[in-house]
């Protein structure tokens, strides 16, 4: 090997292990802030309670409303999205192959991808307008799925790219149709799907503006799909848009919460593609 190559071998190793260094850095000092600046509010009365009265003014209670409005919002998204996502994959793979059409698709899911979520709540706002709605727990549900929709259908569609070719001719070859084919595929890729499905519901659980203007917010509990729902993200804003440091620092606890349970989410997803992909052909 030439001192060029050596050299240049060296060189990009080194850029590599600065990036992933620098990366790491940067999620531990994340990290390490909020859970230095939250820690201290943690209660359980923040996770098992509702705001009391002056809440937003140093009263009592938690952000209990939050965490269950929270996770019905993106539980809801996330199974629209998938509802519609899935459909799309599969008559990708099962019907238009790698032609021009399946092309365009997914770059219309790039392009959907792309775009700012707040677009999306905008859109959603204007719609509701229309149709002479508020503020609901649905219209938030809608407009989340939106902003989940590419993320999930891009990464199945990945996962099932990643498929063995020999499935398909030897489906075919055993005589199978093309819908029992699209139905072997679908259980062969089930970790991916899974996995897809896991980062659509933490992508969801974290977005703010998406459901700034369709969701509303409440200090109540979720009571029906067509009342307003608070959320962990705007819970978060409100509390730091506060003047008072007691609740500042709540607004740091409620962050934690959040974190926590998109690196619980974060886990599951990688557990998943690890344990259930033992059982995948490759």
């Amino acid at each position: 090997m030439s001192r060029k190559r050596k050299f240049e071998e060296l060189f990009f190793t080194w850029l590599m292990r600065s990036s992933l260094a620098v990366a790491a850095t940067v999620l531990l000092l994340i990290l390490g802030v909020i859970f230095w600046r939250g820690i201290g509010a943690l209660s359980w009365e923040m996770i098992s309670q509702p705001p009391q009265g002056a809440f937003y003014l140093g009263g009592g209670g938690g952000v209990l409303n939050a965490i269950v409005g929270s996770l019905y919002l993106a539980t809801g998204s996330t199974l629209v999205a998938a509802l519609l996502a899935v459909p799309v994959v599969l008559y990708l793979h099962g019907y238009l192959g790698s032609g021009r059409r399946a092309s365009l698709v997914r770059l219309s899911l790039d392009i959907m991808w792309g775009i700012p979520s707040i677009v999306y709540g905008a859109f959603a706002f204007a719609l509701m307008i229309f149709l002479g709605l508020r503020a609901s727990l649905l219209a938030g549900i809608i407009a989340l799925a939106l902003v989940v929709l590419p993320i999930m259908a891009r990464t199945f569609d990945e996962v099932v790219t990643l498929a063995p070719r020999q499935l398909r001719e030897t489906t075919f070859a055993l005589g199978a149709t093309r819908l029992e084919f699209l139905g072997i595929l679908l259980r062969q890729t089930v970790p991916g799907l899974l996995t897809a499905v896991l980062l659509a519901f933490g992508r969801g659980i974290g977005d703010a503006a998406s459901v700034l203007f369709t969701a509303g917010y409440t200090n109540d509990m979720p009571g029906s799909l067509l009342e307003p729902v608070a959320s962990l993200p705007l819970a978060i804003f409100f509390q730091l848009g506060t003047p008072f440091p007691e609740v500042q620092a709540r607004a740091h606890a409620s962050a934690l919460i959040l974190t926590v349970i998109i690196l619980v989410i974060s886990l599951l997803a990688n557990l998943s593609l690890t344990r259930l992909g033992r059982n995948v052909i490759r």
